[in-house]
């Protein structure tokens, strides 16, 4: 069996789905990078959304971070290190192994995150209104489903997408 024949053309109706994706994205980052600074947070840059976005509220390693973020983890270390130079950030060390050190808010990142979650819901119900609350509550749902069923076909380690863990 030929596998192309197994694969489905674009669709005409619609954006192909990375453009939805991006699109939607490139939204979502837009209001919480101005709400940010209608908030304070002037000195906070679009690529710190990274780093913020990846904290999930605990400390962390750089490498943990950097998994996270899907960055290098010099990229990762650059991002945190200007966080930390703006007061967002700190490395404490890791009292599960004297070598490591956790990246944490200080008091001013626990702020700037409060004030982006109090954005994100109000970006997730605006978003659920324009298209019904339930249908907004299963796109996020499918998306996370895809999500998790395309991380799990992943090989550890392959960065180009060719490998699955079918083999």
């Amino acid at each position: 069996m030929d596998p192309s024949s197994a694969v489905r053309p674009l669709p005409v109706d619609r954006p192909a789905v990375g453009q939805l994706l991006g699109r939607l994205l490139q939204h979502f980052r837009q209001e919480v990078f101005a709400a940010a600074h209608d908030a304070g947070f002037d000195d906070i840059r679009e690529a710190h959304l990274q780093v913020f976005g990846n904290l999930r509220g605990e400390e962390v390693r750089l490498t943990t971070l950097a998994a996270r973020a899907h960055l290098s983890r010099a990229a990762t270390a650059e991002l945190v290190d200007d966080l930390q130079r703006r007061g967002y950030l700190e490395r404490v060390p890791d009292p599960t192994d004297g070598r490591a050190r956790l990246i944490r808010p200080t008091a001013r990142g626990e702020r700037a995150l409060r004030a982006a979650a109090v954005r994100v819901a109000e970006i997730e119900t605006a978003w659920g209104d324009l298209v019904g609350p339930a249908a907004f509550e299963e796109a996020c749902r499918t998306l996370d489903r895809l999500l998790a069923a395309v991380d799990a076909s992943r090989v550890p380690g392959d960065t180009d997408g060719a490998g699955s863990a079918a083999g």
